[in-house]
């Protein structure tokens, strides 16, 4: 079993930065890709960023050259530096853990930006 706790979010104005943080523990061996995803009231869970075990990271084009994913593999910890946020970066964000067959979810954290 693989247990995620995410924090860092919080209430920022438009053009604001903040950092959220994924603490993984349990089976992390088994980890072999993490990433965080986002929920906005009435909208279906999406992708934001990834980062594989390797390094190799994805984002969304709607984040991309805004945000950026990292990851701290003595910390267990993944990172999402959020910068220049909008409104509509206002979400619950996710964290995730792939391991074979599974994706592990924490608990979600609040972000809202205000205009």
């Amino acid at each position: 079993q693989v247990h995620l706790v995410e924090s860092g979010g919080g209430l920022v104005q438009a053009g604001g930065s903040l950092r959220l943080s994924c603490a993984a523990s349990g089976s992390i061996f088994s980890i072999s890709a993490m990433g965080w995803y986002r929920q906005a009231p009435g909208k279906q869970r999406e992708m934001v960023a990834t980062i594989t075990k390797g390094g190799t990271t994805n984002y969304a084009d709607s984040v991309r050259g805004r945000f950026t994913i990292s990851r701290d593999n003595a910390k267990n910890t993944v990172y999402l530096q959020m910068n220049s946020l909008k409104p509509e970066d206002t979400a619950v964000y996710y964290c995730n853990a792939q391991v074979p067959y599974y994706v592990y979810w924490g608990q979600g954290t609040q972000v809202t930006v205000s205009s």
